[in-house]
């Protein structure tokens, strides 16, 4: 059981309120970092200040390596395996472009699959001659993993599949996709941005060949952070398209040599501020707990979803058997830009997500917006419920 108490004391944002408590209903988008990542982050800026940066960064030379340390033990991996960099998007596109395409090699996504992945992967089928095709969705709306058995052949040589959607509480059957695209030997390419944090990731449980994922999110940690895992064998013998004197050593006049783990993925010139607030953010994770945080944070939006229903004209958008903590949803005849802001204007924050940003699974379902609300597991049962009153009284009007 989480200390509620604790946690919200832990967080600048609810410092010195003496009215009703803003409502946080944004961690998919960008959460609210607990006191330590603040310190962690504002700390090293200040000592910047005072000694400049080298030097800043010499000091905490211990504390740097300890971040991947802190990301291997929270999705079981070892550290060398791990790429820090300033996104997912970063990330996913450091690994996708390091693998080799020829024409008529086929590049699968899935119909949940994020803008920045689709459109990485149509720039390179139009510059390989690779193809990019949809493994379909089934009844439910997760990925099809019949489906995906009966499209796959050893011309299949990635795999894009996306964890847990941008725009909806889906959670995606990777496991069972990935033993599939591993039988042709086909690279799996997992988009974790909107899981990691909230749902337990195991990359060795799951499988998969690489990783992305975001720090500003579940996580907690600043914008500007995330992190690339890649499979061992991979990350020795797969070359990144850029290299800096971090990701190789320049050995001869004409001659390089790669580092031998996944920190060929990475430049040397980073945020070390906010790379320490991710150290911080992930160790506040393992701290708590990640299973008691996990159950948290799946309980407040299922409380959601069940409050949501009951509101008429009010449609929960969620798909698929099991569920995450976005909680998706429109109002009959109410734009879902006009909601977002109406309950800004009563300091509740919440987000929209457009069709743009998931286009395969939006056009299918017909919709140009939905209203995204996420709960994390410092939210309130109270806000949760303050929350379903105020969708109450907008949908009536």
């Amino acid at each position: 059981m989480l200390d509620l108490t604790r946690l919200r004391a832990d967080i600048p944002a609810y410092d010195n309120i003496t009215g009703p408590t803003p409502i946080f209903l944004d961690s998919a988008g960008s959460s609210l970092p607990p006191r330590p990542v603040l310190d962690a982050v504002t700390g090293h800026l200040r000592r910047e200040a005072e000694i400049g940066g080298y030097r800043a960064a010499n000091e905490r030379l211990d504390h740097l390596d300890s971040v991947k340390s802190a990301i291997g033990a929270l999705i079981n991996t070892a550290p060398s395996t791990i790429a820090l960099s300033d996104s997912a998007t970063r990330s996913w596109s450091d690994f996708f472009y390091a693998v080799p395409l020829a024409p008529g090699d086929r590049i699968l996504i899935s119909g949940a699959d994020y803008a920045s992945n689709a459109i990485a992967a149509l720039q390179r089928a139009q510059t390989t001659g690779a193809v990019v095709e949809q493994i379909p969705s089934d009844d439910t709306g997760q990925l099809d993993v019949d489906a995906l058995a009966a499209m796959i052949d050893e011309r299949v040589k990635l795999v894009s599949l996306v964890h847990a959607p941008t725009n909806g509480g889906l959670l995606n059957p990777v496991a069972e996709a990935t033993r599939v695209a591993h039988r042709v030997g086909a690279l799996v390419l997992l988009d974790a941005c909107q899981s990691i944090g909230q749902v337990r990731l195991d990359v060795a449980g799951l499988d998969v060949d690489a990783l992305s994922a975001t720090g500003r999110k579940w996580l907690r940690a600043p914008r500007g952070t995330g992190f690339l895992y890649v499979r061992p064998e991979l990350a020795a013998t797969m070359e990144p398209t850029r290299l800096d004197l971090h990701s190789a050593a320049w050995t001869g006049p004409h001659e390089y040599r790669l580092a031998a783990d996944a920190s060929r993925f990475e430049f040397w010139e980073c945020d070390v501020a906010a790379r320490l607030g991710l150290g911080a953010a992930v160790r506040y994770l393992l701290d708590l707990g990640p299973d008691t945080v996990y159950e948290a944070i799946s309980a407040n939006a299922e409380r959601l979803r069940k409050n949501l229903a009951q509101i008429p004209d009010v449609a929960v958008r969620d798909l698929g058997d099991r569920h995450t903590g976005i909680v998706s949803f429109t109002i009959e005849g109410r734009i879902p830009v006009d909601i977002r802001d109406e309950l800004l204007a009563q300091d509740i924050t919440v987000t929209v997500s457009h069709r743009s940003s998931t286009l395969l699974d939006m056009s299918a379902r017909r919709l140009d917006s939905v209203v995204r609300a996420s709960p994390h597991c410092f939210v309130t049962a109270d806000e949760l419920d303050r929350f379903t009153e105020a969708i109450a009284v907008i949908a009536t009007r």
